[in-house]
């Protein structure tokens, strides 16, 4: 991976009643009817915060860039309240520029909100957005007409519709200066309306590393790329996929990524970091897909479960990035069955080897707190592989809570980062 370029883009319930009128006495509610009016009383009083929609954190995608070559790609902008010099900017056509934003799900926004401080040249001013939910090309409506001031942080725009859908676009008239638009960032704060599952993704795509093989199981992940001969491998959670890379004889020779997919998983956009540096800071990454044809790569030595085999005997050590919990619970979802099968498959293949089962949390929530989930996370995992097969004498769990970070908790990415199971060979 080169360190200074770059890339643009080719391109996260309703309750029924009825009665009837009696003059007999109401009977007492039972303790289950007062319980969900009692929960639904609580969520009532305390709805779901919003979620920036268009977000990489979400699963957000431009497919979409202006018709003026960018010096920055539209991409920067769905960084959310994240802070660098870089920004969408073009230069020499500053009126009437489109940008068009996939989101992860047909959703619904409530709240528009625009960076604009660290915009050089001048900002953009004056923008119509509108909301399709036909297609990324057809079927726009507006929710809102703002008018920016220049470089100001946090300008917030209530969306003036209600208007459902899967593409955003940003309709960009005009900026504040003569021949320059520019902003930092774009937030878009509403709820989900759908859940659809993962695309499967496998196959061949181009990038300007050169092809990407990714193979996907379940929600497991591995694959390589033919720049410095690198490899990946991972996992997906919700509409990101969370990725680990390397690269041998590289002065910068591993680090994170995340990847998101269009809906028809033709297209791929993410940001990759090095060791140690907040994922959030990383470099573009995207990519069109070539085939569906995975193809093969160096380090491959059979499907994910020959894989993970393989780094467990050589290293001693695997991350699961594929186990995935339900938020602040220790139940796990049914994507992750796919992963935990393959681990029990491994184990009962090797029944000689002792597994330390890890569970790490991102730093949300206090350190006791943190502490005990990443534990009962970890025991959680050791019951499935159990009742899956595998010799429980032979597993052991510790939990770290967010003791050990792989990147910074202060962004959303980053903490999808931390959150994993590893399991250690002793």
């Amino acid at each position: 991976m080169r360190k200074n370029y770059v890339l643009f883009f080719l391109a996260s319930l309703a309750l029924t009643a009825c009665g009837g009128k009696s003059d007999a006495p109401a009977p007492a509610a039972s303790s289950s009817a007062a319980a969900s009016a009692s929960a639904a009383s609580a969520a009532a009083a305390n709805p779901a915060p919003l979620e920036d929609m268009v977000a990489f954190a979400s699963g957000a995608l431009v497919v979409q860039e202006p018709d003026a070559e960018s010096v920055h790609a539209a991409s920067w902008l769905l960084r959310g309240h994240y802070e660098t010099e870089q920004n969408w900017e073009v230069q020499g056509a500053a009126t009437n520029q489109a940008i068009v934003i996939e989101l992860p799900e047909r959703s619904l926004l409530k709240q528009l909100e625009f960076d604009t401080a660290m915009v050089v040249g001048g900002s953009a001013k004056d923008i119509s957005v509108e909301v399709s939910d036909t297609s990324a090309k057809d079927g726009f409506a507006k929710i809102a007409d703002v008018s920016l001031q220049d470089r100001v942080d946090n300008q917030t725009f209530p969306a003036s519709a209600e208007v459902p859908g899967r593409w955003v676009r940003l309709n960009i008239k005009n900026g504040h200066a003569p021949d320059y638009l520019g902003l930092n960032r774009f937030r878009a704060l509403g709820k989900r309306l759908s859940t659809t599952p993962f695309p499967n993704v496998s196959g061949t795509y181009m990038t300007r590393n050169g092809e990407m093989h990714i193979r996907q199981e379940g929600s497991s992940v591995v694959g390589c790329y033919q720049h410095h001969a690198g490899t990946l491998e991972g996992g997906i959670e919700g509409r990101v996929m969370k990725l680990t890379w390397h690269e041998k004889g590289q002065e910068h020779d591993q680090g994170s990524a995340f990847m998101t997919f269009s809906g028809d998983g033709q297209k791929s956009a993410g940001l990759f970091s090095y060791k140690g540096e907040d994922p959030n800071v990383g470099r573009f990454w995207t990519g069109v897909k070539r085939s569906g044809d995975v193809g093969t790569c160096p380090n491959w030595v059979g499907g994910i479960e020959q894989q993970m085999a393989k780094d467990l005997e050589e290293s001693g050590r695997v991350r699961l990035y594929g186990i995935n919990f339900d938020s602040d619970s220790d139940h796990l979802k049914d994507e992750s069955r796919s992963t935990l099968d393959h681990v029990a498959a491994i184990l009962k293949a090797h029944p000689q080897w002792t597994i330390t089962i890890e569970g790490h949390t991102d730093s949300t929530a206090g350190a006791e707190h943190n502490q005990d989930l990443s534990e009962r996370r970890a025991n959680s995992v050791k019951q499935y592989l159990t009742q899956a097969g595998a010799a429980g004498d032979h597993l052991k769990t510790a939990g770290f809570g967010a003791s050990r970070p792989l990147a910074e908790n202060a962004t959303a990415l980053g903490r999808a980062q931390n959150r994993r199971v590893e399991l250690a060979k002793q």
